[in-house]
């Protein structure tokens, strides 16, 4: 059996999904990464009130450090205490410190050290950089050892190795079957359609186009919208409820007769990223609806475990032409299709590959 390996993972927040999407993405690796045996230290900042809107206690599968989001002395002895790691990963969008941490990494690097960027919002990062020639964040890719992301496929890939990236590799969302799973239905959550997502500047356009303009055209149906942010230009049959836990996603899910996915304008210009949103609910047996974006067919078959909108046009056709019982059908394969093929066990069993799983050996 392969050595343990000891990684210390600098994110986000593995505690709390506020303003915070990454959150089911970090918990299904790392979980799934100490079911194979390895230790990983997650540090993260007391930033954007996360620590007052956790949705979990800590975690038995992992170890979290939580530094100051102010000032700089509670970072730099996080990294001190990252020191000697066999793995040390510097995730993108921290939110706080991120700059120093793209560079203070680097400093742990060495033999017995690898370390790692990886970016959990590739499309946003890499134009970025593409628009800013003086962005420091250019200069310190190719000292990464590898660089992985969440999504992107070949554009994402070709652009970090433009970057001088030593090798990039994308490692997709997934579904986490012991926390996204079919529940019974709930009358709060009873509707046609229903979205989750917050509201930020990329999304906004295309949350319009899809979802309220199928809202607009079907004016009989009910709509349900979760997520921050929504406070105006909200259709009369949509109902808001806010920020929705992540502990009430597959009881949503599983009661609103179809769930739609809408993808951030950069997200759906890359391809090849579907967000965390896609795999808990077909994971939970929904009929998902997706907006079009190019690589959709590499997770879920389209018509068969998915359905594909180029339009809200379409969105509105789909929930009066698909029936509850075609819907569940629809449902159910996607569910078996992720069981069997894109689960976070997948994807940490590919991280272990790439690391090489050896204590104590750099990628």
């Amino acid at each position: 059996m392969p050595e343990p390996l000891n990684i210390a993972f600098f994110g986000s927040s593995l505690v709390s999904s506020y303003w915070n999407g990454a959150a089911t993405y970090y918990r299904g690796i790392i979980h799934a990464l100490h079911r194979l045996g390895h230790r990983v230290t997650f540090y993260e900042p007391d930033a954007f009130e996360r620590q007052q809107h956790r949705d979990i206690d800590d975690p038995d599968w992992a170890r979290v450090v939580v530094y100051p989001g102010e000032g700089t002395d509670g970072v730099e002895r996080a990294l001190e205490q990252a020191r000697g790691a066999d793995v040390v990963v510097k995730a993108s969008g921290v939110g706080v410190f991120d700059e120093l941490l793209e560079r203070e990494v680097l400093r742990l690097q060495g033999e017995g050290t690898a370390v790692i960027f990886w970016d959990v919002d590739a499309p946003a990062t890499l134009e970025r950089v593409d628009e800013d020639r003086a962005d420091p964040f250019r200069a310190l890719v190719p000292r990464y050892d590898m660089v992985l992301t969440y999504g992107g496929g070949p554009r994402v890939v070709s652009a970090y190795e433009t970057l001088g990236a030593r090798r990039c590799v994308p490692v997709y969302n997934a579904l986490d079957p012991a926390t996204h799973h079919p529940v019974p239905a709930d009358p709060r959550f009873a509707a046609d359609l229903g979205f989750l997502g917050n509201r930020l500047p990329d999304r906004e356009a295309r949350v319009d186009a899809f979802f309220f303009e199928a809202a607009r055209q079907a004016p009989s149906r009910r709509f349900l919208l979760g997520g921050s942010g929504w406070d105006e230009g909200v259709p009369g049959n949509v109902e808001r409820l806010g920020h929705v836990s992540t502990r009430d996603h597959n009881t949503f899910n599983c009661s609103v007769r179809m769930v739609l996915n809408v993808n951030r304008e950069s997200m759906a210009r890359f391809g090849w990223s579907p967000p965390t949103r896609v795999f808990e609910a077909a994971g939970a047996g929904a009929c998902l609806i997706v907006d079009e974006w190019e690589g959709i067919g590499d997770f879920l078959e389209p018509g068969s475990e998915v359905l594909v909108a180029s339009d809200g046009g379409q969105v509105a056709r789909y929930l009066e032409t698909v029936g509850s019982g075609e819907a569940a059908a629809i449902g159910e394969r996607a569910r078996k299709r992720l069981l069997a093929d894109h689960t976070y066990d997948h994807r940490a069993r590919q991280v272990e590959q790439l690391l090489g799983v050896r204590a104590g050996a750099p990628a």
